[in-house]
């Protein structure tokens, strides 16, 4: 069942918001939140939980801690967003993972996270990241738009239970 202040959550600040990396628990919560979020939002269907999921246990099975990084945002204990660096060759990082909870958008909260990410790439030598949306995920694509992502490709396809465009997004670091 889905809890009311889900759909209709009260802005949070961020001010007091800690950006740490991953441990137990973490990445389950992800998955979790990133499958309900999307279903109310975009009307995702659990085929978008099973990707989620995958994407979360390869990070885990193969986490680099010099190549990779995951950054977990906390407000008072409780995790209301995420983002993920995974190698993805040698000189191009890609940032997966990335959501936020509805009471923390707008905050600078996203913006944060993925700057960390972000720093961390650069850190690590990577000299591009890239990320895969779509897009019907208007906040996300802003939000990559402003920080100097660029959409390279969009191509239409049908994923998890809806007809949309596949975008990639890059950023020379």
């Amino acid at each position: 069942m889905t809890d009311p202040d889900d759909l209709h959550p009260q802005p949070i600040s961020a001010a007091g918001a800690r950006i740490r990396p991953h441990s137990i628990g973490d990445l389950g919560h992800v998955v979790h939140r990133h499958a309900v979020l999307y279903h109310q939002e975009y009307g995702f269907d659990a085929s978008f939980e099973a990707t989620v999921a995958r994407i979360a246990a390869d990070f885990i099975e193969g986490y680099n801690p010099a190549r990779e990084c995951s950054r977990i945002a906390e407000i008072d204990g409780r995790i209301v967003g995420s983002a993920f660096v995974v190698h993805s060759s040698q000189h191009v990082a890609k940032l997966r993972l990335v959501y936020l909870e509805p009471a923390a958008r707008g905050s600078g909260l996203g913006r944060r996270l993925v700057g960390s990410c972000l720093s961390f790439a650069r850190g690590a030598g990577y000299r591009r990241m890239t990320l895969a949306t779509h897009d019907i995920l208007l906040p996300a694509r802003r939000l990559y738009a402003s920080l100097g992502f660029q959409c390279t490709n969009a191509e239409p396809i049908h994923a998890f239970g809806r007809h949309m465009l596949d975008e990639a997004w890059e950023l020379d670091l």
